[in-house]
């Protein structure tokens, strides 16, 4: 595969596609030469995220004039393709199946071969899209909306994954809470414009610690002997303690009882002065934001990373990247966040991956694979 490929991404609701090429360089292996995306937040915010059956329907509707807009916007036709590569998992089953069916189809039309890709691995390797290959080992951070988990890459194209969330993920909290203070849907950006007025330390909400064995999942996330126990421990998360702590404090502000309906949690957003949602919304970023950090740099101390990259789509997070910034220069170890276009789902990062697998032996010539909701990575 010596020429470009065409890259698919529907993993949840976004529509990707791009061409990924190779360059001469071997510090910065692939080039970007087209990246479209055609997004359906405006469909699902009015009901408060993303509805399964109405994000697989559009991705239908969107994916062959997304296709069409890479292909031109690269100046490259199916004719100069050497492969396909698709999200073949995690994300909503509806939505994975029109990629893969779309990209085997146009695959097998056309003689090419097809690499089946994993979306967290997609996220490692936008970092390298962007700045290049980073310096090994590294401390990878996905974190976003379905994820947040924690990754050591020894060398490249390996993901041994040493930390995890254990209930919600750190982007499933700021769209939980955001709803609760009813600031609508995607949580995570109106979150963050809403904390710049407020007051971090208005509220002490708590931050779990994962300091003992869970009885239901005894075994730590990190390989054994990778970490000591106490610490592989110490380098999962939990965000659902956090969004109970705000929601009890929402009804304690504007009097709800402290139990009732789930809806009624739905309402409570309006009855607060838009300077309490304020110093909430600064005080739960300032909580999740020290989580993350604090566990992706204790992880990477322990395992002796010479750099940490944090990807996904909340790595766009404005205070994220400037407390990381800070981290990096206090502690002395580079930081590497892609670029805003990069940190939420596309098809770019989609290329990449399947460029370091084939890098590794892929071949893609095997038409068998399905998609998987819940495909792991480094486990």
């Amino acid at each position: 595969m010596s020429g470009p490929i065409l890259a698919i991404e529907t993993s949840c609701d976004e529509t990707a596609a791009a061409v990924i090429g190779r360059t001469s360089e071997p510090g910065r292996p692939w080039t970007i030469l087209s990246s479209i995306v055609a997004s359906q937040t405006a469909i699902h915010r009015e009901w408060g995220g993303v509805v399964p059956e109405l994000a697989s329907r559009q991705h239908v509707r969107d994916i062959c004039g997304v296709v069409e807009a890479a292909l031109e916007n690269a100046g490259v036709s199916a004719a100069d393709l050497s492969g396909i590569a698709v999200t073949q998992g995690p994300g909503l089953v509806g939505s994975l199946l029109v990629g893969v069916a779309f990209a085997k189809s146009f695959a097998w039309s056309r003689g090419l071969p097809v690499v089946p890709v994993h979306h967290l691995a997609g996220h490692i390797e936008s970092l390298v899209l962007a700045h290049g290959e980073l310096p090994l080992p590294s401390a990878v951070l996905v974190v976003s909306g379905g994820h947040t988990s924690l990754y050591f890459i020894p060398d490249t194209g390996h993901y041994q994954l040493v930390g995890r969330t254990r209930d919600d993920a750190a982007g499933e909290a700021y769209d939980k809470v955001a709803k609760l203070l009813g600031l609508g849907y995607p949580g995570g950006p109106v979150i963050d414009r809403l904390a710049r007025e407020g007051n971090e330390h208005a509220f002490d909400f708590p931050v779990a610690r994962l300091t003992h064995a869970d009885r239901n999942a005894p075994k730590t996330t990190a390989p054994a002997g990778l970490l000591p126990a106490e610490v592989a421990r110490r380098v999962d998360f939990s965000f659902s303690g956090l969004k109970t702590a705000v929601l009890r404090l929402v009804r304690d502000l504007t009097g709800a009882p402290a139990r009732g309906k789930a809806a009624d949690a739905d309402a409570l957003g309006a009855m607060l002065t838009r300077q309490q949602a304020a110093d909430i919304a600064a005080s739960f970023q300032r909580v999740v934001v020290t989580v993350l950090l604090d566990r992706t740099f204790e992880a990477a101390r322990w395992l002796g990373a010479r750099s940490i990259g944090i990807s996904g789509g909340v790595s766009a997070n404005s205070r994220l990247r400037a407390e990381a910034d800070a981290r990096s220069a206090h502690y002395g170890i580079p930081v590497f966040v892609p670029p805003l276009s990069l940190s939420t789902d596309n098809a770019a990062m989609i290329g990449a991956a399947a460029m370091r697998l084939i890098e590794r032996g892929a071949v893609g010539d095997d038409y068998g694979f399905n998609a998987e909701a819940s495909l792991a990575l480094g486990q």
